[in-house]
């Protein structure tokens, strides 16, 4: 009984600290589409959600969730005040690619070129499409990898959520 009791207040007290740890952005420099530098510590939306998404040129499943929320992202804008920022990992030969593409595409996204993949690593990505979900605190509330067709609502309603708290 004494070990149950024991057991039972160190799951506890280690279920306390895991929750009570945020994981948050980390600090990595980037560039934009421009070419300015850009610390990813300044991705804020004033309290409101931002979803991260690394892409790249060469990936289909990538270019084809950006494309489907870009249909919606307008009204997603408006309900919940939503941004997204696009990450690129196209390294230093096929970023030149990324901005015709977006460009060609129109869309209405913050795009950062990760060129050596730092930021990717820092996030701890290891596969593309790989997107994040930010509360208005800067926390990651939720994460998901790969892309299925609907996959944009699923995190639609993630962005619903994380907007009412």
């Amino acid at each position: 009984m004494k070990n149950k009791l024991v057991l039972a207040l160190v799951t506890l007290c280690l279920s306390a600290g895991a929750f009570a740890q945020k994981k948050t952005i980390p600090s990595v420099k980037l560039e934009t589409l421009d070419g300015k530098a850009f610390n990813t510590s300044a991705i804020n939306n004033n309290g409101n959600p931002t979803i991260i998404s690394f892409w790249a040129t060469w990936c289909k499943p990538c270019k084809e969730e950006l494309n489907n929320i870009a249909d919606e992202y307008e009204d997603w804008i408006d309900e919940t005040g939503v941004k997204l920022v696009a990450v690129s990992i196209d390294d230093q030969r096929s970023a030149t690619r990324v901005k015709p593409y977006v460009n060609s595409v129109g869309w209405e996204y913050d795009i950062l070129l990760d060129k050596n993949s730092d930021f990717k690593r820092a996030m701890g990505v290891q596969n593309v499409p790989h997107t994040f979900l930010i509360d208005g605190s800067g926390n990651i509330v939720y994460q998901h990898n790969s892309y299925s067709p609907g996959d944009e609502d699923k995190l639609y309603e993630k962005v619903k959520s994380a907007a009412k708290k």
